[in-house]
């Protein structure tokens, strides 16, 4: 009687055996195995996915595409922490040595309004005046040099935050074409802090004199800004598409003010106390990377918050 093969499974997941059973004439059962060296097939993953990857793969789908993305990708491209880092530097090699060279050719106190800015009590405020307390300058090739090197560096400054603009908004580099254009502002800016330290130092012993300070700060600093990147980027970016930006700005610089308040002056005189008077230079330091880091968010918040909201109307991206 002709026999049947039976499958047997000998190794788990490895190897299928056959038996071949067949029955002889008195009945009893005779066992063939052969060896099949296929590989079995292998067994169903009963798996299942964690709790937690599926939280991470639908925070990663709603960051995808969102405002937040965007902001993120914008300051990427910006190489933003390198960006502000270089303003600091830039601020303190540069634009604090060409106050301070104004201020003594016109007899005017820099170090009253940088504590002003900083927001210092009295104890920090002495602290940055005696570290920055200059004479009557007198012009001669020392002064001289100096100041020119001051504005060269200044100049780059603006420079940067041009490049900034143009970057921020997709705007070709104009190059030398739009040196005039950095001199120009350099002049503006110098008479935009004379005017914003004048209309805030007498608000700032006030009752509430904080809030009113950065209330100045925001009318007079949004304005200004937004002349900056429509003058900086030559007209090339209408007024109404920079608006978001510049009260960004603005903004910031007034949160920056309430933060400078409450951080400057204790950081000032521990630091004076540590290293000396040379000390309060980490607490300027700082306060110039900060601007820089107002400066930059302040233009992509903006330019992202303004795309967001236009361009699933218009159907274009910029």
């Amino acid at each position: 009687m002709p026999g049947r093969w039976q499958r047997v499974r000998r190794a788990r997941g490895t190897m299928v055996s056959f038996r071949r059973v067949e029955r002889s004439e008195a009945g009893s059962v005779v066992h063939a195995d052969h060896q099949d060296n296929r590989p079995a097939a292998p067994r169903e993953s009963a798996s299942v996915p964690k709790a937690g990857s599926k939280a991470l793969a639908a925070a990663r789908k709603r960051f995808e595409g969102s405002l937040a993305q965007r902001f993120a990708s914008e300051l990427k491209t910006l190489d933003f922490t390198a960006q502000i880092m270089l303003f600091g530097a830039g601020m303190l090699l540069s634009l604090l040595p060409f106050l301070i060279l104004l201020s003594a050719f016109a007899s005017h106190r820099v170090d009253d309004d940088i504590a002003l800015y900083l927001g210092l009590d009295r104890q920090a405020a002495d602290i940055v005046t005696h570290l920055l307390t200059s004479s009557r300058a007198s012009l001669n090739v020392a002064t001289g040099s100096s100041l020119v090197f001051a504005i060269f560096g200044t100049l780059a400054i603006a420079g940067s935050l041009q490049q900034v603009y143009e970057k921020v908004f997709r705007e070709d580099h104009r190059g030398i074409r739009g040196l005039y254009r950095l001199l120009i502002w350099l002049a503006v800016l110098c008479a935009v802090m004379t005017a914003e330290g004048a209309a805030a130092r007498p608000v700032r012993d006030l009752s509430g004199g904080l809030g009113l300070a950065q209330v100045v700060t925001f009318t007079i600093l949004t304005p200004f800004f937004w002349w900056t990147m429509h003058f900086l980027l030559a007209g090339r970016v209408s007024w109404r598409r920079l608006l978001p930006s510049a009260i960004a700005t603005g903004l910031l610089f007034a949160a920056l003010g309430i933060f400078s308040k409450f951080y400057f002056s204790a950081t000032i005189i521990h630091d004076s106390r540590t290293y000396g008077s040379i000390g309060a230079i980490f607490g300027i330091l700082t306060w110039f990377v900060a601007i820089g880091a107002v400066v930059v968010l302040g233009a992509v918040t903006g330019s992202v918050w303004r795309d967001r909201f236009t361009t699933p109307i218009r159907g274009v991206v910029r």
